[in-house]
C-alpha cells in the first residue's frame, strides 16, 4: 500500500485502527497465498473531482466504509477500475453524505473504527483470495464483479459493477465527429413487433443497475404493488445540478415484474444517456450564423416567449451570433451531417449559461439496432406533436372502438379499467402525417377525484399505437384518486392558478381535480363525429413491413413530405453497446416540442400551432390566440 493510501485509510479509520487492521489483513492474505491488496476508505473525498486510481497495478482493491468492506474490481476482470467503483458508490449515497462530499463540507470519522480485529481481517482475506482465484465464477458476465462483506454479521453479496464512462482513469471517450448514421436492415423478431429482439434476449442483469452498493441507475428497484392493473417497477438515480440533486425516475409497466424490471433498466439507461454526453468529447463551438444551413436552427425547434425571459432573467435568450456548444447529428432525410445545439439533444448538458431552453427526453429512444431506436424516437416526436396540436387547438377527434382490437390483452385491460371505475376512451390523432397516432383517456365514471388521465402512442401498426397509449393510462389511473386526495390542497391551488404548474408531474396530476375536466370537453363532450371507428381503420394502405428499417424509411419519407427534416444524434453509452443496444435522440425541427411548466410552453408560440390543423383539413382557417386551450396540457 502506498504512503498516501496509508494516510487516507488512517484519516478514515483512525491512525491506530488503520495500522492494526492493515497489518492483520496483509498477513492473513499472505498466509492464504493471496495477491497483494490496496486498502482505501470510502466517503472521504468527492470521487467526481479526482483522477487517480488509488490501487497500484497488480493489487486487489479493498475499500472500507462503516461496517462494509468492498473487494474489487479485480485486475483484468474486464473494463472498470477502483475509481469507477468509488464514483458509482458515491452516486447512490444519501443526500446528506453527497452534499458533504460534493459541496465542500467534508466528512470525518465519528469515533474509533470497531472492526480492526483479527476475525474481520481473516474473513476479508478469505474473500479476497476466493474472489481473486475466480471461485465466484465469471462465465457469462457482461460487467466485472465486486463483493461486499458485512463486517457485523459476515454476510457477503456480489454485485456487477457497470464501468463509469466518465471515469477519468479508465474511461475511453470517443471524439464527436460528423459521421453517417444510415440504418442497416433490421428484421423484426416476430410479426406485429417493431423490435429486432425481445427484451428477454438482452443480457440485462438488473442488479448491475439497481443495487445499494454501486447501482449504475440507483440503489434499488421497487415493485409497485399498489398498481393493480400492471406489474409496475420504479427506480431512480440522482445527478447534481448546481447545489441540488436532481432525481430522475425510470421504470417499466408490463404484465410481469421481471419484464417490467428489464424494460425499466432500458428506460433508465436511455435517460442516463440523454442527459449529457458521457462517452463522447464534444468540441464544436460556434454560432448559428457562422455555421449556416448545416446546423439545426433553434428558432425552428422552438424558443421561450419574451415574457418568460422577462420573468427569468438568468435564462439568456438564444442569439444566432452567440457561440454555443454543438454536437454532430445526421439528417435521415438528406443523408448528410447536421450540427445540433448540445442543449437540444443532451437535456442536462453542463453549462447553465448555454441552456436557453430546458429540453426533455422527447425523441430519445433505445433499440437493438440503429433503425429500431430511430423509429421509436421518431414515433415519440410525432405522437407528442399530434397530442399538443389536439390539446391546445381544442380539436375534436374521431373516437376509436377498443372492442374492435384484435388483441385480447387490450380488450381485457379496457374491461379491467372499467372495474376500477374508469372508462378507457381512444381517439384517432393523425394530424398531417399518415402515421397512426392514438390518444387515450381514462375517464372516471362518477367524475370524482382522480377525474382523468391521458396517454398517447404512435406507430405504423395501430394496434401497437393503441396498446402503448393504453399502457400509460392503465398504470396511472388506478392510483390517481389516492394521489389526488393526498395532494388535494396543492392540486386545487394549481387548478386555480396555472402559473403554479411548474414540474413534469404537475401536468397530469392537476387533471385529477374534478373541475379540470371541463378543459377536455372539446374531446370528450364535443359534437358527435359519427360512429366509433374500428382500430383497423387507422392502418395505412401499405401496412407494415417485416423490417424496422423499412418502416423507419417510410415514416421519414412521410415527415419529409410535410417539409420537415429528421435529425438523429447517437447517444449510445459503452454499457449499452455491451448489451447490444443503441440509443438516439431524434429531432424534427418545426414539430411542436413538449415542455413541462406552464410558463415554458414553446408550442403556443410556434407557427405550426396556428397552421397545422388547417393544413390537415381539420379547420377552415389558421388558429388565433383566442382559439387556444387556456389550460396546460395533461401529458404524463
Amino acid at each position: 500500500m502506498t504512503r498516501s493510501g496509508s494516510a487516507a485509510v488512517a484519516d478514515g479509520l483512525g491512525q491506530e485502527a488503520a495500522a492494526r487492521f492493515t497489518g492483520l489483513l496483509e498477513r492473513a492474505v499472505a498466509a492464504l497465498g493471496g495477491p497483494p491488496v490496496a486498502v482505501r476508505p470510502l466517503g472521504l473525498r468527492d470521487a467526481f473531482r479526482v483522477a487517480d486510481r488509488e490501487a497500484p497495478a497488480g493489487t486487489v482493491p479493498v475499500a472500507l466504509y462503516g461496517h462494509q468492506a468492498v473487494v474489487g474490481p479485480l485486475p483484468g476482470d474486464g473494463p472498470g477500475c477502483a475509481l469507477c467503483l468509488e464514483r458509482r458508490w458515491q452516486a447512490v449515497r444519501s443526500v446528506a453524505l453527497r452534499d458533504a462530499l460534493e459541496l465542500g463540507g467534508g466528512t470525518r470519522a465519528a469515533g474509533g473504527w470497531p472492526y480492526a480485529h483479527a476475525f474481520a481481517a481473516d474473513t476479508l482475506a478469505a474473500l479476497v483470495v476466493s474472489a481473486g482465484s475466480g471461485a465466484a465464477g465469471a462465465a457469462g458476465r457482461v460487467f466485472p464483479a465486486v463483493w461486499v462483506l458485512d463486517l457485523r454479521g459476515g454476510g457477503v453479496r456480489r454485485y456487477p459493477l457497470v464501468p463509469d464512462p466518465e471515469c477519468p482513469v479508465c474511461g475511453t471517450p470517443e471524439a464527436d465527429t460528423a459521421r453517417a448514421l444510415d440504418p442497416e436492415p433490421a428484421p423484426k423478431y416476430r410479426p406485429g413487433a417493431f423490435r429486432t429482439r425481445p427484451v428477454e434476449a438482452y443480457a440485462i442483469e438488473v442488479a448491475a443497475f439497481a443495487n445499494p452498493l454501486c447501482g449504475a441507475l440507483g440503489p434499488s428497484l421497487v415493485q409497485d404493488v399498489s398498481s393493480t392493473s400492471t406489474s409496475a417497477t420504479i427506480g431512480c438515480f440522482s445527478m447534481r445540478s448546481g447545489e441540488y440533486l436532481r432525481e430522475t425516475f425510470w421504470g417499466g409497466h408490463t404484465d410481469s415484474f421481471d419484464r417490467s424490471a428489464r424494460v425499466g433498466v432500458l428506460e433508465g439507461l436511455e435517460r442516463y444517456a440523454g442527459m449529457r454526453s458521457r462517452s463522447r468529447t464534444t468540441s464544436v463551438t460556434g454560432s448559428l450564423n457562422g455555421f449556416g444551413p448545416e446546423a439545426v436552427d433553434p428558432r425552428v425547434v422552438g424558443l421561450y416567449s419574451e415574457a418568460f425571459h422577462r420573468d427569468n432573467p438568468r435564462v439568456r435568450p438564444f442569439d444566432p451570433d452567440r457561440e454555443i456548444p454543438w454536437v454532430w447529428g445526421w439528417s435521415l432525410r438528406d443523408r448528410e451531417p447536421r450540427l445540433v445545439p448540445e442543449v437540444l439533444t443532451y437535456y442536462h448538458a453542463p453549462g447553465l449559461e448555454n441552456r436557453f431552453v430546458q429540453e426533455s427526453s422527447n425523441g430519445c429512444a433505445s433499440g437493438g439496432s440503429l433503425a429500431e431506436a430511430a423509429y421509436f424516437g421518431l414515433m415519440e416526436v410525432v405522437e407528442r406533436d399530434a397530442f399538443l396540436l389536439t390539446w391546445y387547438g381544442r380539436q375534436p377527434l374521431p373516437e376509436i372502438d377498443p372492442a374492435t382490437s384484435s388483441r385480447a390483452s387490450t380488450r381485457a385491460m379496457v374491461d379491467r379499467l372499467a372495474l376500477y371505475g374508469y372508462r378507457a376512451r381512444f381517439f384517432d390523432t393523425r394530424i398531417g402525417f399518415p402515421i397512426p397516432v392514438v390518444t387515450a383517456v381514462a375517464e372516471r365514471f362518477d367524475g370524482g377525484p382522480g377525474r382523468m388521465c391521458f396517454g398517447a402512442g404512435a406507430g405504423l401498426d395501430p394496434e401497437s399505437a393503441l396498446d402503448s397509449a393504453l399502457c400509460e393510462i392503465a398504470t396511472d389511473a388506478v392510483n390517481l384518486p389516492g394521489r389526488t386526495e393526498r395532494d388535494e390542497e396543492r392540486l386545487r391551488a394549481m387548478a386555480a392558478d396555472f402559473d403554479l404548474v411548474t414540474a413534469l408531474h404537475d401536468h397530469p396530476l392537476v387533471y385529477g381535480v374534478p373541475e379540470m375536466g371541463r378543459h377536455a370537453d372539446f374531446l370528450l363532450r364535443g359534437p358527435s363525429r359519427g360512429p366509433l371507428r374500428p382500430v383497423s381503420s387507422l392502418l395505412g394502405p401499405e401496412g407494415v413491413s417485416d423490417d424496422v428499417a423499412v418502416d423507419l424509411a417510410r415514416c421519414v419519407e412521410a415527415v419529409a413530405a410535410g417539409g420537415f427534416d429528421v435529425v438523429v444524434v447517437d447517444q449510445t453509452l459503452p454499457e449499452q453497446r455491451a448489451l447490444g443496444l443503441h440509443t438516439v435522440s431524434v429531432l424534427v425541427p418545426g414539430l411542436l416540442p413538449i415542455d413541462f411548466g406552464w410558463s415554458r410552453q414553446r408550442a403556443l408560440g410556434m407557427p405550426r400551432m396556428r397552421t397545422a390543423l388547417r393544413e390537415a383539413g381539420l379547420r377552415g382557417r389558421d388558429l388565433e390566440p383566442a382559439d387556444l386551450n387556456p389550460a396546460p396540457h395533461p401529458f404524463p
